[in-house]
């Protein structure tokens, strides 16, 4: 008998919704493929999921929306009554995702309406993710990470140094999560132990179920969509921050900086965008290099940093959410969007796992990440052409 992973549509983050309301009202017609990779060596092959992953993928496009979930996402305000309308008549279509297995490996890939097939990301990394762990020792697992977890509350209640903006973190790990129920124990823990610090997930089901603020703006596909709708390739960021300002009107401001790196995208982050945007989300690179890049240029534009926010999101674990609190709190407004060590840290190794727009109305797209490994384009001409485009080294 099937144990779903998936049991609701809202089981997965809000980026994920607010990007389909921008792109429902500018791009409804755009084509797009996404691809699943793995980038770390799994305990054993992935290509042993196939069977019970097509099972859950079946199930998962069996959902809809309830009017419980639609009425409460028509409570958040930058959510329009055409995009609830349209969520309303939405399911999931099977026959535009493919699974098939090639070395032991999983190929994954999610290819039509990119209103449609971008939904698939989070449900298929969640799904993979629990089904993986499903063969290891659960019980020891869930005792080990209730450990950790103790410990991180500590950890916490134990931090007594002040600064100008208060230490808030969040949850972001629903893509890498050991399991769906072992994510809502986390999240329950930290919302009823650290109420103060732990200020919301990007997972919109556990922030309805909580009664927590579902967390989330932007994320890589968004931009990169726009290198592939007819915008001068130069000016894809500022067209893409512009539809942005145009569709939330002041809503949801926290702008994503390293699709081309964060020196690229300043050039593009002008007065203008500056002040209409809250502050900014670091994905990758040195996180103390790139805020004082933000700080700096906050500066220079004569805007106040403390006004602003910054949002670190890479890879982070609790002491080094502290230590970039420690440096830039007296400065600027933080938060910190911790993943895979809140909602997968029960001892074992994790899944490095992403499903990510590689090409978009039948052109490559891609990201020039300020980490090495995490460009995901095949098309080494494009990937030349955006490099000399934005001047960056190869």
């Amino acid at each position: 008998m099937l144990d779903p992973v998936i049991r609701s549509l809202l089981d997965t983050d809000l980026y994920k919704f607010t990007m389909l309301q921008a792109y429902l009202h500018s791009f409804s017609g755009n084509r797009a493929l996404y691809q699943f990779v793995c980038r770390n060596e799994p305990a054993y092959p992935l290509a042993e999921l196939k069977n019970d992953l097509e099972a859950q993928l079946d199930h998962l496009c069996s959902l809809s929306f309830t009017e419980e979930e639609l009425a409460y996402l028509a409570t958040k305000r930058y959510f329009k009554s055409d995009f609830i309308d349209f969520l309303r008549i939405f399911r999931l279509q099977r026959r535009y995702l493919s699974v098939e297995t090639h070395e032991g490996q999983l190929r994954i890939v999610a290819s039509g309406p990119q209103i449609h097939v971008m939904a698939f990301e989070i449900f298929v990394l969640s799904i993979v993710n629990e089904l993986y762990f499903r063969r290891f020792d659960r019980v020891q697992a869930i005792a080990e990470g209730r450990k950790r977890v103790a410990q991180k509350i500590s950890l916490i209640k134990d931090l007594r140094e002040k600064r100008t903006s208060p230490f808030e973190i969040f949850d972001f790990g629903t893509r890498r999560r050991f399991s769906r129920q072992w994510h809502e124990e986390v999240i329950d823990t930290f919302a009823r132990e650290v109420p103060t610090v732990f200020k919301g997930t990007s997972n919109v089901h556990l922030a309805k179920k909580y009664g927590l603020t579902a967390i989330g703006t932007m994320a890589h596909e968004y931009l990169q969509t726009f290198q592939a709708v007819g915008v001068q390739l130069s000016n894809f960021q500022r067209a893409a921050l512009e539809a942005w300002v145009q569709e939330y009107r002041g809503d949801l401001g926290i702008a994503l900086t390293d699709v081309i790196g964060m020196d690229a995208f300043l050039a593009d982050f002008d007065l203008y965008f500056a002040k209409l945007f809250d502050g900014l989300r670091h994905d990758s690179g040195d996180p103390i290099r790139w805020g004082e890049k933000a700080i700096a240029h906050y500066q220079k534009l004569r805007i106040e940093p403390r006004t602003k926010r910054l949002v670190f999101s890479d890879g982070l674990d609790l002491p080094k959410a502290i230590e970039l609190w420690k440096h830039f709190a007296d400065r600027v407004q933080c938060g910190f969007g911790i993943g895979t060590n809140l909602s997968n840290d029960v001892g074992l190794t994790a899944l490095n796992i992403v499903m990510k727009l590689t090409e978009c109305n039948g052109q490559p797209v891609a990201k020039l990440s300020d980490s090495p490994g995490k460009t995901l384009c095949k098309d080494e001409t494009f990937l030349a052409y955006l490099r000399q485009v934005f001047q960056q080294a190869g």
